[in-house]
């Protein structure tokens, strides 16, 4: 490990506009807690810190929608975030608040820092104003028709609709989101960070000094780099925020994006009074700990910042991880496509480690990833039960059965026990090594290597069996596998630590450091331990089935509104009231229905239509099954010239409605009437 006197590590500011999720908790929270718990287990000076981003334009919307003011809620996310982040034992030297006094200081005197030195650009910009709110408008706070696929409300920055990237100026009769009144565009003046000033710094600073950074991160850095950078404005026109510290600038605060990073800064001072020596020293070594949306803030923003201001030392990584999806589909806030962490602990009490474990073997470190309930399932039971806790179990029944519950002596070594024990060595060695390189999956991996030889070894010198011929070799047996289990417990601190704290309490370790893994002779001979606990148990079918059953009720309601808001079809071309008296429209009853072999669409359907029973060939398979259509009354249009469809002539027409999404449905009467009742 490079020496350094401190560490710094921060973890992106989770915004307070709703509860964390797994996506949050594996590209963020988890990495950055599994890193700062081995430097603690190392001895080193760390001060790891993140907290609640409260300003911007979306906190508004949603105080707006609720009737209520933007402080409630973040108030309200920030207690349900703090209390999931404890909950899962991410191990924060300090959690604060961008809307805290401190923060308004401290961000403030940094904006003024360079504005005195002359860094930022002013520039005046006309926009849309609301003269009936007396206010400039954020993009959000702007709506009208979608120029794509016209669809009302969408706003001024996207269209919620089709997806499209819009800008107020593109919608059509754009309007005020809180009078509802018509626009004007006023000139208004903001400041602005000039990046390309800084471009030279930062093609040196990353491109050349850090290429050991994650190809990810490096390579989205120079991306931004290669395509030339532009001034960011620092202000905007809103009442939500810290008030931008100029005369004259009443209604313009700090923009979200400026302010927020340096809440880490704020959160430090929080925590220590020796603050400066982790910001400002060149032995401390910083570390971001992000997702790949904020990487751009990170590697290009705040080190702008950080060099422009003078005196603070810049990041030395920032390992972000892209995204984890869920059940093959990106996790979403708005539309309730997540798994919420205090939901979470609601269906899956006391199992933190296990989500833990879970995110971290199946981390989106260099692509994304996807989350499944059933690998969740898979995992817990067939590798966090069948092998881990399995062999601590054994081990320390088996220890109490044979020998009282002490550590037993340990005899003549054979070659399988000095295996055993060496995988104790290499463990701790390839675990440091990973952990020291942001390899956290990698890590775990070995850390779960040492458990699965530990199993293997119990398994195959079968101690249970040999107790009745040779108890001395059984004594070795179980003090190598004691050996195991205790470094188990270190080892695994860093990923599992509710589960590594039960480890250790029942090898009586009342604490240890990472210098104690690796010790084969961690157990001394004579030494007590406690009884055995129950590590994880089980995950039934019934529990990820009610799981992946809530999903689909979600994607469901999702499709079926977004299917209701989609825009309808275009009115067709006008035809005369003789036009539509010449079609035959009758009522029928289907007696029959099949597949029509070779086909994804049609379905053959015997029709009885009261003049007659026809065929009628159907493109409805897709849709419906033949048993959900026998019984059915539809509509029939009987004078429909014949049409042969895979050498089977139908005879007329059912009529169906078909929703934007392509769904088809039955058009039925309230009650049945008598076949062959002519509908006009």
């Amino acid at each position: 490990m490079t020496e350094y006197k401190r560490y710094l590590v921060t973890a992106a500011l989770p915004y307070a506009n709703g509860p964390v999720h797994i996506g949050h908790l594996a590209g963020v929270y988890v990495p950055a807690d599994i890193y700062v718990r081995y430097l603690r287990m190392n001895k080193k000076d760390v001060v790891f810190v993140c907290g609640s981003d409260e300003h911007g334009v979306p906190i508004t919307i949603k105080a707006m929608k609720e009737n209520c003011t933007p402080q409630d809620i973040v108030d309200r996310y920030d207690a349900i975030i703090r209390k999931s982040f404890e909950e899962f034992g991410i191990s924060f030297s300090n959690y604060s608040r961008t809307s805290h006094e401190l923060h308004s200081k401290v961000s403030s005197d940094f904006f003024k820092t360079l504005y005195d030195k002359g860094e930022f650009v002013e520039q005046t910009s006309e926009q849309y104003y609301d003269e009936e709110a007396h206010q400039f408008l954020a993009d959000r706070y702007i709506m009208g028709t979608c120029p794509k696929c016209g669809a009302e409300g969408a706003y001024g920055d996207q269209c919620e609709k089709c997806g499209s990237s819009l800008s107020p100026e593109e919608l059509i009769n754009p309007v005020s989101k809180l009078s509802g009144s018509a626009l004007v565009k006023k000139p208004t003046k903001h400041w602005y960070l000039p990046l390309d000033k800084h471009e030279e710094f930062l093609r040196k600073w990353i491109l050349e000094d850090h290429k050991e950074w994650k190809s990810n991160v490096y390579g989205q850095c120079k991306s931004w780099l290669d395509s030339g950078l532009h001034p960011r404005a620092v202000s905007r026109d809103l009442d939500w925020g810290v008030p931008l510290p100029l005369p004259n600038t009443e209604g313009k605060v700090l923009y979200v994006w400026f302010d927020a990073p340096i809440g880490y800064i704020t959160s430090t001072q929080e925590c220590t009074q020796d603050w400066e020596k982790y910001w400002k020293s060149e032995d401390t070594k910083l570390v971001h700990f992000i997702g790949k949306d904020n990487i751009v803030f990170h590697c290009i923003v705040f080190p702008v910042m950080l060099k422009a201001h003078g005196g603070y030392i810049l990041p030395d990584n920032v390992p972000a991880n892209e995204f984890l999806n869920l059940e093959g589909d990106k996790i979403s806030t708005s539309r309730n496509w997540a798994v919420w962490l205090n939901e979470y602990l609601e269906d899956f009490k006391d199992q933190q480690d296990t989500l833990r474990y879970v995110l971290t073997a199946n981390a989106p470190e260099t692509k994304d990833n996807d989350f499944t309930w059933k690998d969740f399932q898979a995992r817990n039971n067939n590798e966090l039960v069948a092998i881990l806790g399995n062999f601590i179990n054994r081990v320390v029944v088996l220890t109490h059965k044979y020998f009282g519950g002490k550590v037993p002596a340990q005899g003549q070594l054979t070659e399988t026990d000095k295996q055993a024990l060496q995988a104790i060595v290499e463990a701790k060695e390839n675990i440091s090594k990973n952990i020291e390189n942001y390899r956290f999956r990698d890590a775990l991996k070995d850390a779960m290597q040492l458990a699965r030889v530990g199993n293997k070894y119990l398994t195959e010198t079968e101690p249970w069996k040999l107790i009745k011929t040779d108890e001395a070799r059984v004594a070795t047996i179980l003090n190598v596998g004691l050996q195991i289990t205790a470094n188990c417990g270190i080892l695994f601190e860093p990923f599992l630590p509710f589960s590594a704290k039960k480890i250790l309490k029942m090898m009586n370790l009342a604490s240890a450091t990472w210098d104690d893994a690796g010790n084969v002779n961690l157990m001394e001979e004579g030494k007590e331990i406690a009884q055995a606990e129950l590590l994880f148990r089980k995950i039934e079918d019934s529990e990820v089935d009610a799981q992946i059953e809530r999903l689909k009720k979600i994607k469901a309601e999702q499709e079926t509104q977004a299917a209701m808001n989609a825009p309808v079809a275009p009115q067709k071309e006008t035809i005369t009231y003789d036009d539509f008296a010449k079609m035959d429209i009758r009522m029928g009853t289907i007696l029959a229905a099949e597949r029509v072999p070779k086909t994804d669409k049609l379905m053959k359907l015997t029709v009885n239509v009261g003049i007659d029973t026809r065929t009628v060939v159907s493109g409805i398979a897709e849709h419906f099954t033949p048993e959900e259509c026998v019984g059915r009354q539809v509509c029939v249009l009987v004078n429909l010239k014949p049409r042969t469809m895979k050498n089977i002539e139908s005879q007329g027409m059912i009529l169906m409605a078909e929703n934007a999404d392509g769904t088809l449905h039955f058009i039925e009467t309230e009650k049945k009437i008598k076949d062959g009742s002519a509908i006009s």
